[in-house]
């Protein structure tokens, strides 16, 4: 026979989160074939007993054992010895081999012979007879399922036989739900108890069974099932497609299934019509509060009427704590189903009346027993979205708007409530598809609203994300908001206009763009919000922001800590990434990311994605910076939020840059400069040029570096509305230094050194300190580059700190500093390696190995150990196609000295041309890394 126990265990593999039980029944089925035993499986309706016993029963028949199965139900409970005959009449052919006793009182039983009723005791022992008989050919397997369903005179029988299965090849299995009135649970036998699932083995069989429910909806399912398998399969498959992506919002009690209905509401279908309404009640009210229970009852005996609830462990009262808890979330969802929509109506208006003092739920359940249009609910809804929107549950504000709308008879109201729906949407939740819908239905209502503040701001989301028309919102935005400061509108509404049209101002980075938003400012007057006003001086111009300015925003980072406004803490996370502040904002960017993936603020989730991946970038958290910037980018694209998305692109294109995946950076570049040069969006084109800008510096092309750079701006000034120009400020002055035009790159370190926003920081005091040190020369030099690396914090940025550290042992190395510039140019390399940046690491490996090591070639190779390390630094950068003078930029040596070691070089490795270079080098390259590492240990 098959080793039962590896056959249940194989079974089970489907069963998640019953390894435990799965155990147990292994064990009892090797038992119960072997020598004969019985067990109980016991637990709530719904937690997998059945699913359980299946297992077993597949198992068992697997093995060779006869399997007898019966199932109690409701209708054949009064019917005598009806589950004997489910049972037992695959054995009928056995009847002959009994006794005659035994023969004639099973006939009767079983129905299949005529006399008197069959004596209790004579039947028990005819049945263990027939079972053992059964057995001597092969094991048997008695299951019954919901064994209180079965009708008592079986029952018996089966008790008595379970009691007798010593050393019988007959196993007993049955189940039976928790707390249920049944023969075999008062008989004292061994027993199984089913738990619900914890709560990662809940989570991992909403998961199989629903990949694509939304994550806010994958809570509420399992809070609501409280680990029930049944409540976790059934509960989603009867919501709508967009209930389960969370596009359209549940009702406060989730609907039932037809098999959860059997499970919970029968439980509710006997009680006394008073005891039922208060359990709608206590649903609908859904926090326990035990005196909103009493107000809304309206009625002195409302203790007395829950009492057959509480008889019935449907609920418990706790009259100390002011509490009343159903046992499970369902049995709430099963008296909403067992009302008539009158009764949930009145028991809304009823609970309306007495949470006054909590006006959220208050509007809710008063829009909840509104009939038709109903303007006093819908006041109060648009009231409760905007509290819910500044408490950080953005979902909740767009669904109070939405139903405040549909509450809403058509004009200028429904308008506006659409209209600030598809807003919220579109700049928060993501709910960009929604918003043509949404505007078209306000328009719909109310055709005058084309050009209101809200539609605008509605618009021009869908517009900059969708098609990229920067022009096109401008204008729209434009004129909204002054026919707001000319006509007057709401702050909030104004405010996010505004925030708008600077971000439309921000990616556009024209000056003709800038000019109206100033002016709506300036008409605004004190009246600026602070986040507004930061960000004002930030986004426009940050070289030239003032210290007042620079104050607010740490002030304003420090409250975006406690924030619980996703929109808010993103504001002024993008107002800190130009101020060399987005460290500070971590956590609470992070905050909004976990928000946003358990079904929050979505579209605030991903412009938190696009900060977080260049703090990593900028931090040296390089894997991080590629997971987050990827994340950031699908999920944006998958929302439909192209422009959001680009500097998760930029990310992605700066990291490819910076470790010398030229062909991806350049790849990447050009999908920037792709969407953003026919809109005529130059903030993308900036991006594009830092890039390969960057990409050149790595690999030495520094005219190339130089072009790309300065096309953000000039050398020598910083342009406004050109953010990314504080970017590359040190690579400028790099590219300028190292193509001899040290004038221009000693104006750009002035004009850093007159901007504030330079100091105090340690990105950008590093940075400033850097390019001092890389115009100066001599001891000057020493004393600005020692001055950068001292900056406090500095080494927090490691990839800015090691080209620092790169530079600094250059021009110790040039002054005949060895030693020195050694311990610089190793960290340097280390660091390098360390992020992966191989360009970099192969200029500091080159410059390590020009210290005054000799490069040892391998054996066989012609002349290519008389190489000095300079020689042998020249003839690899000639092999690489540089020209004379492009190495002499590089290795501050004039072309005329370049041409002089190559002279040295041809005879040394017996070529004559250049071209020949390639060849003979090429088996020294890893002898070369070889040698570098080795300078490094």
């Amino acid at each position: 026979m098959p080793d039962a126990l590896a056959a249940v265990r194989t079974a089970d593999a489907d069963l998640v989160g019953r390894s435990a039980e799965a155990s147990a029944l292994a064990d009892f089925l090797e038992r119960a074939l072997r020598t004969g035993a019985v067990l109980l499986v016991t637990g709530e309706a719904g937690v997998g007993k059945t699913a359980l016993l299946e297992t077993v029963v597949r198992d068992a028949a697997a093995s060779g054992a006869t399997v007898l199965q019966a199932a109690g139900v409701e209708f054949e409970a009064e019917v005598g010895f009806a589950g004997l005959n489910q049972l037992l009449l695959p054995l009928l052919d056995h009847l002959e081999d009994l006794p005659e006793p035994h023969r004639d009182v099973l006939a009767v039983a079983l129905g299949q012979g005529a006399g008197p009723p069959p004596h209790r005791l004579l039947l028990s022992a005819a049945v263990l007879g027939l079972l053992s008989q059964a057995a001597q050919s092969r094991p048997v397997l008695v299951v019954v399922d919901d064994v209180p369903w079965l009708d008592r005179s079986s029952a018996r029988v089966l008790g008595f036989v379970a009691r007798r299965l010593a050393r019988s090849r007959i196993g007993v299995l049955a189940a039976a739900r928790t707390g249920s009135d049944c023969v075999l649970l008062q008989a004292g036998l061994p027993q199984l108890e089913v738990s619900p699932l914890d709560d990662d083995a809940a989570a991992e069989l909403l998961e199989a069974r629903f990949p694509v429910l939304g994550a806010q909806i994958r809570r509420r399912v399992l809070t609501a099932s409280q680990g029930n398998p049944l409540a976790l399969l059934e509960l989603p498959a009867v919501m709508t497609e967009a209930q389960r992506t969370g596009s359209d919002p549940l009702p406060s009690a989730l609907p039932l299934s037809s098999r959860l209905q059997r499970v919970f509401a029968q439980q509710l279908a006997d009680l006394p019509e008073r005891t039922r309404r208060l359990l709608l009640l206590a649903a609908l009210e859904g926090t326990g509060d035990l005196r909103a229970l009493r107000a809304a009852a309206a009625t002195d005996g409302w203790l007395d009427d829950l009492a057959p609830a509480e008889r019935a462990r449907l609920l418990r009262v706790d009259l100390a704590a002011g509490r009343v808890t159903l046992r499970h979330p369902l049995i709430g969802s099963a008296a909403v189903e067992l009302s008539t929509s009158g009764e949930r109506r009145r028991a809304h208006g009823a609970l309306a009346q007495v949470l006054v003092d909590r006006p959220e739920e208050c509007a809710w359940h008063l829009a909840e027993a509104a009939v038709g249009a109903d303007a006093h609910a819908a006041d109060l809804l648009e009231t409760a979205a905007h509290r819910a929107r500044h408490k950080g549950d953005a979902v909740r504000a767009v669904n109070a708007l939405l139903r405040a709308a549909d509450l809403t008879p058509s004009g200028p109201d429904r308008a506006r409530r659409l209209a600030a729906a598809a807003f919220v949407g579109a700049d928060t939740t993501g709910d960009l598809r929604n918003v043509p819908q949404l505007l078209s239905a306000a328009r719909t209502a109310d055709p005058r609203t084309a050009g209101s503040l809200e539609v605008a701001v509605a618009a021009a989301h869908h517009l900059i994300n969708g098609e990229g028309d920067v022009e096109t919102a401008h204008r729209m935005l434009v004129r909204a908001v002054e026919y707001a400061l000319d006509h007057g509108s709401r702050a909030a509404t104004v405010e996010d206009a505004l925030h708008s049209l600077m971000l439309v101002c921000h990616f556009g980075g024209r000056d003709e763009l800038w000019r109206p938003f100033e002016w709506a400012l300036e008409a605004l007057g004190p009246d600026v919000p602070p986040v507004l006003a930061v960000s004002r001086t930030v986004f426009a111009d940050p070289v030239r922001a003032a210290p007042a300015a620079l104050e607010r925003l740490d002030e304003l980072i420090v409250s975006a800590h406690t924030g619980v406004d996703p929109t808010y803490v993103v504001r002024v996370g993008m107002a800190a990434l130009y101020a060399d502040r987005l460290p500070s904002c971590r956590p609470a960017l992070r905050r909004v990311v976990r928000d946003g993936r358990e079904g929050g603020a979505a579209a605030s989730a991903v412009n938190a994605l696009m900060l977080l991946c260049h703090d990593a970038f900028d931090g040296g958290r390089w894997q991080e910076a590629r997971r987050t910037a990827e994340e950031g980018r699908a999920w944006g694209e998958e929302l439909g939020y192209r422009l959001i998305t680009l500097p998760g692109v930029y990310c992605s294109a700066l990291l490819a840059a910076a470790q010398g995946d030229d062909g991806t950076a350049e790849a990447l570049a050009d999908e920037l400069v792709a969407w953003s040069a026919p809109r005529a969006v130059r903030l993308p084109q900036d991006f594009a040029h830092r890039v390969r800008g960057l990409a050149a510096l790595g690999r030495g092309d520094f005219e190339d570096a130089y072009r790309e750079l300065s096309a953000v701006s000039q050398a020598g000034g910083f342009a406004p509305y050109t953010p990314v120009g504080l970017a590359v400020a040190m690579d400028l002055v790099e590219a300028a230094v190292r193509t001899d035009r040290r004038p221009e790159a000693a104006a750009h370190v002035a004009a850093m050194e007159r901007s504030t926003i330079f100091t105090g920081r340690p990105k950008l005091a590093l940075v400033r300190a850097g390019s001092a040190a890389l115009v100066a020369s001599g001891e000057e030099a020493s004393r600005r580059f020692e001055e950068a690396l001292a900056v406090p914090g500095a080494d927090q940025y490691p990839f800015e700190r090691a080209r620092v550290q790169l530079a600094y042992g250059e021009h110790l190395r040039r002054s005949r500093a060895t030693n020195a510039s050694r311990v610089q140019l190793t960290s340097a390399l280390e660091t390098f390696r360390d992020l992966g940046a191989r360009p970099w690491a192969t200029r500091a490996g080159n410059e390590v190995r020009a210290t005054g090591l000799t490069h040892r070639g391998a054996a066989g190779d012609r002349g290519t150990g008389a190489l000095t390390a300079q020689e042998h630094q020249i003839a690899m950068l000639a092999a690489s196609g540089l020209s004379n003078k492009q190495i002499g930029s590089r290795l501050y040596l004039s072309p005329r000295t370049v041409g002089a070691h190559l002279y040295r070089v041809f005879p040394k490795l017996g070529i004559t041309s250049r071209a020949a270079l390639r060849d003979a080098l090429s088996g020294t390259a890893r002898g070369a890394a070889a040698e570098g590492a080795a300078v490094v240990l």
